[in-house]
């Protein structure tokens, strides 16, 4: 991040990729280093600029050459001239807080020459009237009517006084505002005529009502002794200022709130108030109630992100020239609130929006509380996040990325957002109708499904794009079949992946454990060893290898596909007559691809045998990128379907504690180590038991289901997005320890136990329709309604709220209305975990 201090360190350059648009260049800048020491750096050649704010607002220095460095140019920009103007002029940002926002604004009475686009459509009227004047001349019999009529109105009965003040981009702080008595007609209509005066066309002269400041009993001092110690005490005036940013999915999230207090018959100006927290300024006015202060708190933040909201709502609105760029966007925006009160009850007044008054405001607080160790940086860390993830999107836009192998419909999400991402992917698929044909830059029809034959398919994969004359940037995988063919294909075209030999330890489910069991001594120092994780198990091709693993291995067990996916053919065994058994069955039911394809039988149908682990299960979905792990997400998992461990539902975040948590996300990230993962997304599955985590599998790619979904919902953080960047060797920049937005809670739904639900009262139709309306969150598995005997879950039904007890009870309503919930299937039970 740099700091540029003139206009003359930057400079704009015809855009490579987008015509008619600029790059941006930086020469010089200002650096700064953890610890707080920065630099003066000069880039020769200069670098460009990835995403660009600027002091757009009014009467600042450079105000004029930021907005103009910003104007159309190809990199994300938090703002421009352009939307500076919006959202500095007081009277189009209060009918957004009236009309849109439905947030209380002072009476007002507006005169204008000409209307904001955005205000043209404005026709109904709550709290702010306005009058359109046709010229500055002969307007005056118009003005004083309509100011006869606004102060003489009922509405006005409550207040005395009014302020007269301009409204408009130029117009900044209280520079020709005037106070007047309600009375004082005359006067009001003298001040009114005088600033239409100096008005340009787009500008206006607000008339607004004075409100008053709430009432408030002041505690007496602990040094009154007498009521003649007690000195007269003024009025006061609690001005709160707040920043909202822009977060992921273009949502509001108020980042910080402040308040200065002062003399209630003056203007309390931003650069004149010393500001303390929201808190200590109710406190000292005697507001100490532990409930109204959370609720005052409450009413502010949902007021202060409505008023964003309907900020950004006009702003989407506007044409690419209106915005100043085709990149260019407002993420974060202040918005004052006065504390006025009505009969007895406190109320919150809005009084403006601003770019950067609020901002600033907000960092002073900060800066004054490092003094006495609080953390700084609060008011600004979602809109750094916001400029990270919008740089690194950025950064990826037109990358070219060979994706093998397309998966089912619940990959259907990764063409969507590839889409959206600007990515150029060229897929590589078995299947030459596959829907996804449709959907990338280029699709390569190749049979892929006989992976004993990987090294001779990754060398036809290699000269098929050498052929194309296709120029990748990377290539990965999210479907399991295909994830050694992927390792194989990067080691050839020297792109960045995980070794080969690490995805054939973590796609044979024995040998990853087998692998760190043998790795006792080899942990960094201070670390577990790896093998505290693994289990002890047994590769099993035939009867005789189940005799032979029976003698090494203590009962009850657990038999599984060697190369299995979706926990078909698990089952729990309690002895080796019911091994054999089912071995014979599964040897016999699921032979090659075709008997159930994209469970893995193209790596062949061997089993394995485990010992049977007691505990919750866990998925851990880790970002790891040249060894260093980047973030992790933990998410829970119901009681599975015992003998066979189908999920049933999940959680997230998880309500484990935060030792227990750290746990799972050290033995994931050092069982990927262990067996050599060190680019990539991977998915690690454990169970969490009294002595600490144990390995179940690691799977070496993305999360499948739900997973991505939710750790975007809740985290902000696309793991989708994550893997391409590693996979073209960009670093991506996430939260080591996120903050989550809110809680998932998910059922899953399977057609043995859910067909006749599903076609009837939770058809496809009915929870899309739900999923629309906000009620449940929906995953699609599965296309067709098909029973199986060897079943996959068809849908996820999930519900989110700020907590998980209310998730729960959500999403168990929902499957009961929904007749997901039976006797055969509790979905009480089920969620009995997540407590």
């Amino acid at each position: 991040m740099l700091l540029c201090l003139s206009p003359s360190w930057l400079a704009k350059v015809p855009s490579e990729q987008h015509p008619g648009e600029s790059s941006l260049l930086v020469s010089k800048a200002v650096s700064f280093e953890l610890g707080g020491r920065t630099c003066l750096d000069e880039f020769s050649p200069p670098r460009r600029v990835t995403y660009f704010m600027g002091s757009f607002g009014p009467c600042k220095e450079h105000g004029q050459s930021a907005g103009e460095l910003a104007r159309d140019l190809d990199c994300p920009t938090g703002g421009s001239g352009e939307l500076a103007r919006l959202l500095e002029d007081k009277l189009l940002t209060r009918q957004l807080l009236d009309q849109r926002a439905q947030v209380g604004v002072p009476l007002t009475l507006a005169f204008t020459f000409k209307r904001l686009r955005p205000l043209r459509d404005v026709t109904t009227e709550r709290s702010v009237r306005m009058v359109e004047l046709s010229g500055k001349e002969g307007q005056e019999n118009l003005i004083q009517e309509e100011i006869e009529a606004f102060l003489q109105g009922s509405a006005m009965k409550p207040y005395s006084q009014v302020v007269v003040k301009p409204s408009g981009w130029r117009w900044n702080g209280a520079h020709a505002v005037t106070f007047h008595a309600k009375v004082e007609q005359a006067a009001v209509l003298q001040a009114v005529l005088a600033l239409l005066e100096s008005l340009e066309e787009e500008e206006s002269a607000l008339v607004e009502a004075f409100i008053p400041t709430a009432c408030l009993t002041q505690p007496e001092s602990p040094n009154s002794t007498s009521p003649s110690s007690t000195s007269p005490r003024p009025d006061l005036a609690i001005r709160i200022c707040t920043v909202v940013c822009r977060s992921w999915g273009d949502q509001p999230l108020l980042s910080q709130i402040v308040c200065g207090v002062g003399r209630a018959d003056k203007p309390l100006k931003h650069q004149a108030m010393v500001p303390q927290s929201l808190e200590s300024g109710l406190r000292q006015q005697g507001v100490t109630d532990e409930a109204q202060l959370a609720a005052i708190h409450a009413q502010v933040k949902h007021k202060a992100e409505a008023a964003m909201t309907a900020f950004l709502e006009m702003e989407a609105g506007l044409s690419v020239e209106q915005r100043g760029g085709r990149r260019a966007q407002t993420d974060v925006i202040g918005v004052d609130f006065l504390l006025t009160s009505s009969e007895q009850v406190l109320q919150l007044m809005a009084l403006e929006m601003n770019s950067q008054l609020c901002l600033e405001t907000c960092a002073l607080f900060e800066s004054m509380g490092q003094a006495v160790g609080v953390p700084a940086g609060e008011s600004s860390r979602p809109l750094v996040e916001t400029m990270l993830r919008r740089t690194q999107c950025h950064l990826m836009e037109g990358k070219h990325v060979l994706v093998i192998g397309a998966g089912g419909v619940s990959k259907k999400f990764v063409w969507e957002a590839a889409r959206a991402y600007g990515l150029k992917i060229h897929l590589v698929e078995s299947d030459p109708n596959h829907f996804a044909s449709q959907l990338v830059q280029t699709f390569i029809h190749y049979d892929t499904t006989e992976h004993k034959r990987d090294e001779e398919h990754a060398q036809r994969l290699v000269g098929l794009v050498r052929e194309r004359g296709l120029h990748l940037d990377g290539c990965l995988s999210y479907w399991d079949d295909c994830m050694v063919l992927t390792a194989l294909v990067c080691e050839q075209l020297g792109l960045r992946c995980s070794p080969v030999a690490a995805m054939r330890v973590a796609k044979q489910k024995s040998r990853t454990h087998q692998h760190l069991l043998r790795r006792r001594k080899e942990a960094p120092l201070g670390w577990a060893s790896e093998a505290l994780y693994a289990v002890p198990c047994c590769h099993l091709e035939s009867h005789a290898d189940v005799e032979r693993a029976a003698r090494h291995l203590s009962f009850p067990g657990v038999m599984k596909l060697e190369y299995g996916a979706g926990a078909v053919g698990v089952k729990l065994v309690e002895d080796v007559q019911q091994c054999h058994l089912h071995f014979e069955k599964i040897s016999r039911d699921l032979r090659e691809d075709t008997d159930h394809p994209g469970i893995g039988l193209g790596w062949g149908n061997a089993m394995l045998l485990m010992e049977y682990v007691s505990g919750t299960e866990h998925d851990v979905d880790i970002v790891i990128y040249d060894g260093r792990m980047l973030a992790a997400f933990v998410s829970d998992n119901g009681p599975t379907r015992v003998p066979h461990f189908t999920e049933t539902a999940a959680s997230m975040p998880t309500c484990l504690a935060p030792d227990r948590e750290a746990q799972l996300v050290r033995a994931a990230y050092q069982c990927c180590l262990g067996c050599g993962l060190t680019n990539g997304v991977f998915n690690v599955e454990l169970k969490l038991t009294a002595s600490g985590p144990k390995l179940i599998e690691i799977n070496p790619r993305m999360g499948g289901f739900y997973l991505r979904d939710w750790i975007q919902e809740i985290y902000g953080v696309d793991i989708m997005l994550a893997s391409v960047m590693v996979a073209c060797g960009v670093p991506p920049l996430l939260p080591a320890h996120a903050e989550p937005r809110t809680h998932l809670v998910g059922v899953m739904c399977v057609v043995s136990q859910h067909l006749k639900a599903l076609k009837s009262t939770a058809s496809v139709e009915t929870l899309q329709a739900l999923h629309e309306r906000g009620i449940i969150r929906l995953n699609l598995l599965e296309e067709e309604l098909v029973a199986r005997e060897y079943e996959e879950p068809y849908c996820n039904v999930a519900c989110a709220s700020p907590s998980r007890r209310e998730a729960c009870l959500k999403v168990l309503g929902v499957c009961q209305v929904l007749g997901i919930d039976s006797p055969h299937y509790p979905v009480s039970h089920f969620l009995s975990h997540f407590k």
